[in-house]
């Protein structure tokens, strides 16, 4: 009969995410994990065969993680909106090391496609609705001022948590809202 771990996967994973965010993924070996959560390399080998398996589960769990810091909580397609944009912002701030690795290196292997997958998902596509029918313009407007402000924000969340930029949050903000309102205004034309 086989010896039940006593580390279970949500642990092993909650210790990578700990030093992903903390370290950045670079830290993060089958030896150095097993140290940080104090076991053998042995669980981490049960659960998850070896770092491949690992990073797979890890940047899966690490996506979940952030999805739910940025997911919006305003009923108001605009709002929420604005929202996911300020979250995205300030977890580059508050989690650069995370950010890099999801949204900047390619380390997590996450690829989603072309631009079209913005405003394509669900929540964006009900996002994109709802400002369309609250500003009464055209669907295809605000998918073009949705693609370009999230364009935008990204590259200033990538330059935030590069350390290029080391503005503050509120600086941050009021750069994403003057720009979402020109892009906005170029829609509504």
């Amino acid at each position: 009969m086989a010896r039940k771990t006593q580390i279970s996967k949500k642990v092993i994973l909650e210790a990578a995410l700990k030093m992903l965010i903390r370290d950045g993924y670079a830290s993060i070996n089958i030896k150095t994990l097993s140290k940080e959560i104090g076991c053998s390399t042995q669980p981490l080998v049960w659960h998850f065969e070896n770092m491949d398996g690992l990073r797979k589960a890890l940047a899966e769990y690490a996506l979940n993680y952030a999805n739910e810091k940025i997911r919006p909580h305003a009923q108001n397609g605009a709002e929420a909106f604005a929202g996911i944009g300020m979250a995205y912002i300030n977890l580059a701030f508050d989690e650069p090391n995370l950010f890099k690795y999801l949204y900047m290196s390619g380390e997590c292997g996450l690829q989603t496609g072309g631009f079209d997958v913005f405003v394509n998902a669900d929540e964006n596509a009900a996002i994109i609705e709802q400002i369309a029918d609250s500003l009464k313009i055209p669907k295809e407007n605000v998918c073009c001022f949705f693609q370009n402000t999230m364009i935008y924000t990204h590259g200033l969340a990538s330059f935030i948590a590069s350390g290029i930029i080391t503005s503050s949050k509120k600086e941050a903000a009021a750069m994403v809202k003057q720009t979402a309102r020109a892009f906005l205004s170029q829609a509504n034309k």
